[in-house]
This record gives C-alpha cells, sequence and structure tokens, in this order.
C-alpha cells in the first residue's frame, strides 16, 4: 500500500547513510530489537549478537529475557552502543537491581517495555508445547523468583489467563507514574517500547522519556492490533519531534527501511531477521542479515534520489489508491 515518489536525476555519485540515535552514531538506521533466548539459536547467544552490533556498528539492545548475563554480553564486545530492555516485575528490587547494573556497565539507553501486564495467547507456542530446555537460564533472573521456575518467563511459554498470571513475575499494576520511579533509578534516557496510538505517545512526552519504540511485540500480544507501519504515522504527528521515534517489526527489506524512515521514524529495529542470522551461522550470519539490509537500504535510498539520511522525508512515499 506504500508506494515511492522516487526523484531522478540527483547526484548520488556519493552516499552517507550513518544516522544518530540519541546522540550516539551508527552507520545505517536498523538496529537490534530486544528478543529473548538467543541460545535457541546459538550456543553462544546474546554475545554473539553483541559482536555482531558491534562489527557493523548498530545498536543491541538485550533482552531482560537473555540467556547470558549483562556481565556477559558488555564483556563480549566492549565499546559496542547497547540499550537494556527491561520489564518491570513485581519484586521492584529485582529490576531496580537490573537497571543499575546495566547503567554500571555501560549500557546507553533503557527500554521499558510497555505492552506486556500479562503475556498475550501465543497460540503456536501453545500448539507445540514450547519450553525452554532444561539447561537454558534466563541468567539476569537466575534466582530471583523461586515461585516462577515452571512460570512462562522460565519453562513455558504456555498462555496463562491473568488470573493465572501471579507466578510469572510481571507487574500488570505498571503505570505511567512508574517512569517516575525509573527516573529515580539512572540517569539512562528511557525509551518506552510498545506506543501504538497518539494518546499513549502524547503521554510519553508529558511524562519525559526521550525515545518511543512504535511495536505490537511482533504480534503476539493483542490481536487485531494495527500494524507498527500503519500506527507509525500518528505517533510521529502526536510528538511533533519532541521526542525520537523508533519502528519495529515487519522490516525485511532495504526498501522498508527507507518507507520507515520516510514515514518519520529515527531508526528502525529487527526481531526475526536477528535470529535467523544467528540460527544460519551465529555472529557471522547476523553480520549478513546486517549487510544486506545495509546494501539494499543504500540502493533503495539512491534509486529514490536521496544521498543522505537527512534528504529522507514525507514527500517520498505515498498511500497506493488501487
Amino acid at each position: 500500500r506504500i508506494r515511492f515518489r522516487p526523484r531522478m536525476l540527483r547526484d548520488v555519485s556519493t552516499m552517507d547513510i550513518r544516522t544518530k540515535i540519541l546522540g550516539s552514531e551508527i552507520s545505517f538506521p536498523v538496529g537490534i530489537a530486544p528478543t529473548g533466548f538467543h541460545q535457541l539459536a546459538w550456543p553462544d547467544g546474546e554475545k554473539s549478537t553483541a559482536r555482531a552490533a558491534r562489527a557493523m556498528s548498530t545498536c543491541y539492545i538485550a533482552s531482560t529475557y537473555s540467556t547470558c548475563t549483562l556481565e556477559e554480553i558488555s564483556a563480549a564486545a566492549p565499546g559496542g552502543l547497547r540499550w537494556f530492555q527491561l520489564y518491570i516485575h513485581r519484586n521492584r528490587e529485582v529490576s531496580q537491581q537490573l537497571v543499575q547494573r546495566a547503567e554500571a556497565l555501560g549500557f546507553r539507553g533503557l527500554v521499558l517495555t510497555a505492552d506486556l501486564p500479562y503475556t498475550g495467547k501465543r497460540r503456536d507456542d501453545v500448539r507445540n508445547s514450547f519450553r525452554l530446555p532444561p539447561h537454558m537460564k534466563l541468567k539476569n533472573l537466575e534466582g530471583a523468583f523461586e515461585v516462577c521456575k515452571m512460570s512462562p518467563c522460565f519453562r513455558s511459554l504456555h498462555w496463562r489467563v491473568p488470573h493465572e498470571t501471579k507466578t510469572t513475575g510481571l507487574d500488570p499494576s505498571v503505570t505511567w507514574n512508574d517512569i517516575y520511579w525509573l527516573r529515580s533509578l539512572t540517569h539512562l534516557p528511557i525509551i518506552v517500547k510498545g506506543i501504538l496510538t497518539r494518546e499513549d505517545a502524547e503521554l510519553a512526552v508529558r511524562y519525559g522519556v526521550q525515545g518511543i519504540i512504535v511495536s505490537n511485540h511482533g504480534g503476539r500480544q493483542l490481536d487485531e492490533g494495527p500494524a507498527t507501519i500503519d500506527a507509525l504515522v500518528e505517533v510521529v504527528e502526536a510528538v511533533r519531534g519532541r521526542v525520537e521515534v523508533y519502528v519495529d517489526g515487519g522490516i525485511r527489506k532495504g526498501s522498508d527501511v527507507l518507507k520507515a524512515l520516510a514515514l518519520g521514524a529515527k531508526c528502525v529495529f529487527i526481531g526475526r531477521p536477528a535470529l535467523w542470522g544467528l540460527a544460519y551461522k551465529g555472529e557471522e550470519g547476523l553480520q549478513d542479515v546486517l549487510r544486506i539490509l545495509q546494501d539494499e537500504f543504500r540502493l533503495s535510498m539512491a534509486l529514490a534520489g536521496c544521498a543522505s539520511v537527512s534528504e529522507i522525508g514525507p514527500h517520498l512515499v505515498q498511500l497506493s489508491k488501487l
């Protein structure tokens, strides 16, 4: 439905695809979204992910539900640009310690996932009776929740109705006021992930976050929610440049990246493709995925008549009338 309006006879002999997110330069506007359980895809898990991100000079958002510790991730790729994704748990001390560990280890942003008060009904996981292998641990939470060793967040991703989710550790009472609590814990910029409406975008700005990730959790939370590319436009219009806006979900080609930036995203983040790269060949495979997207993005930009990221704007796209 989204078509380009390419411009011709523009000098694209020299291309600049670099951009900045919260003041940090990345080689091109594609980062790695937070996903859990990377050791399911590759033995070194998140350590390989961190190394690939550093090699490609881009941002990696490490998940609370990593199978490597924050310390292992940090040591694997010193100097890399990393943000930390946080779920707020009922035991606030656990969440507080995670935030403070991340800041001490040099993570440069805190990404609060806002769309998971309860785990959505993930039918494929139910159908497949999916469980983490017994040897695999959520390293950042080891020993934190003795009561939930058999919960969805530790052993099984089986769906639970709300009254059964007390064992997950997740806190369904989290509100916008908890942004103030997080700000009292850390100097890190706070990015809120999971925003899909202008109303919540306006609240995010009001509560002082530095960034928004337009996300529907890979389509695995609320059925019949919007595609993120559709929600992106109203979020961008609502914030009016006051905070940076990013988007994840459905990015599969370099032209997808270009469309997202034309519609107002500062950067996109990839989840499933990063895991596919790991499953193919670990760190090397993930670098391959990022290089494919980088090359395609550069080519799409050139063919659309843009020599630098700063030239990308809404004039570049139109909604198809078909």
